[in-house]
């Protein structure tokens, strides 16, 4: 299962997947790490694709292997979540505005559902999510 958490720079994606990945107890990657590995740091339209290329193709591997994977990035439009292509979305919409104006400038409201929404943190939002989570792989199993 490939799991997606997105939204702006500073909404507490990265966070939340630290927490996420040790309750489910699966592979996650952050996209500033593998921006890092691949020393690339654009920041262009073309970069963006290349950038959900690259998560869904790591993903992509973890979920042939029938392993759990969860990946945070900004993934700001809605061609760049379709490329990445998730079973299961979180929007991380906890700010107005993040830290780089390209990226506001840039980033689209969902218009397909998401799986969860996390509009507010609570002390057990990982919690939480990790419920969810688990509910629809066990649904989506049957």
């Amino acid at each position: 299962m490939k799991i997606l958490i997105f939204g702006l720079p500073g909404s507490g994606k990265t966070w939340l997947a630290e927490r996420l990945q040790k309750r489910l107890e699966c592979a996650w990657f952050n996209a500033d790490e593998i921006r890092r590995m691949a020393n690339d740091w654009e920041f262009s339209k073309a970069a963006r694709h290349r950038q959900a290329h690259r998560m869904a193709s790591i993903a992509n591997n973890e979920k042939y292997h029938d392993r759990t994977v969860i990946c945070d990035f900004v993934c700001p439009t809605e061609l760049t979540r379709a490329i990445f292509d998730a079973d299961y979305t979180v929007w991380m919409d906890t700010i107005n505005r993040g830290r780089f104006e390209d990226t506001n400038d840039l980033f689209e409201t969902p218009i397909n559902n998401v799986n969860y929404h996390v509009e507010k943190w609570f002390d057990n939002t990982d919690e939480a999510l990790a419920d969810a989570i688990a509910r629809h792989i066990r649904i989506n199993d049957v």
